[in-house]
């Protein structure tokens, strides 16, 4: 029998943390040590987003893309070999349906992906497929395309979920350093909301229906792929907050579910 895997939420922010020391960097490094290894992990990024269906990588090694610019060479310089997995692929299109589904050769793995993974498993030698998001689909229909991939963490299946609760980096360039009372607020609602699996309040949020969660949310790319999460949380799941940051308007917070000892550690890693 396979051990059940947890399913993730990472806090991403600038590419930066991935090369950078500090307690973000630390804590993934960290998960790679204390999550039972996983046989495939599947990336929901906020960094790929197509229109009409789900999209997923293909190919015995998909490219690594630096989808950024102005960074330092050895940003660029970053490859990120690891292999494709078709057996899991095959496994989301059961799932979500093969209408849904589209294989994509021409995407690769971006710096939503990568930029997390990496500090996990940094010989790049589990396979990992990428999932890009649907923007024609409503905040209530990622959450369910998550419910609907919950199997796979029975099947050896990491769900790494990559984005940000708070990112709107108009708001950010002004407010860098300081902590405002709307993102303060914000952040706690959504921590309240995953700490007690309170589903309706996170599609809430991800429809910007107050003016808090309008500024948080913003575009809406970032926060989707915590939908996922949600999504894929099983009965008796642990949940774990970390990484639980604010500058301005970009929060770094992270979320666990699963494993109890995930929410142990995570008191360490921060």
């Amino acid at each position: 029998m396979t051990q059940r895997l947890p399913a993730l939420f990472l806090g991403h922010g600038s590419p930066m943390t991935t090369i950078t020391d500090g307690p973000e960097r630390r804590a993934w490094q960290a998960l790679g040590r204390t999550v039972p290894r996983p046989r495939a992990i599947l990336a929901i990024t906020a960094h790929w987003e197509t229109h009409g269906r789900t999209h997923l990588t293909i190919g015995d090694h998909p490219r690594t893309i630096h989808d950024f610019r102005g960074f330092p060479q050895e940003l660029y310089d970053i490859r990120y070999p690891a292999p494709g997995s078709d057996w899991l692929i095959k496994r989301v299109e059961a799932l979500l349906g093969k209408d849904r589904v589209v294989r994509d050769e021409n995407w690769g793995f971006d710096h939503g992906a990568w930029g997390v993974v990496l500090p996990m498993y940094p010989d790049a030698d589990i396979p990992l497929v990428a999932m890009s998001l649907d923007r024609a689909l409503l905040p209530a229909e990622h959450l369910a395309l998550g419910e609907r991939l919950a199997s796979l963490r029975d099947e050896g299946v990491l769900i790494v979920a990559s984005g940000n609760i708070i990112h709107n980096l108009a708001l950010w360039r002004q407010a860098a350093g300081t902590q405002p009372e709307w993102a303060l607020a914000f952040r706690d609602k959504i921590n309240t909301a995953l700490e007690a699996g309170d589903r309706a309040a996170l599609v809430a949020a991800a429809e910007g229906r107050d003016e808090n969660a309008a500024l948080a949310v913003n575009s809406g790319e970032h926060f989707f792929p915590l939908l996922y999460a949600a999504g894929v949380r099983l009965p008796g799941d642990e949940v774990a907050i970390f990484n639980d940051t604010l500058d301005g308007a970009l929060s770094m917070t992270s979320v666990g579910f699963g494993d109890p000892g995930i929410a142990l550690k995570a008191q360490t890693w921060c």
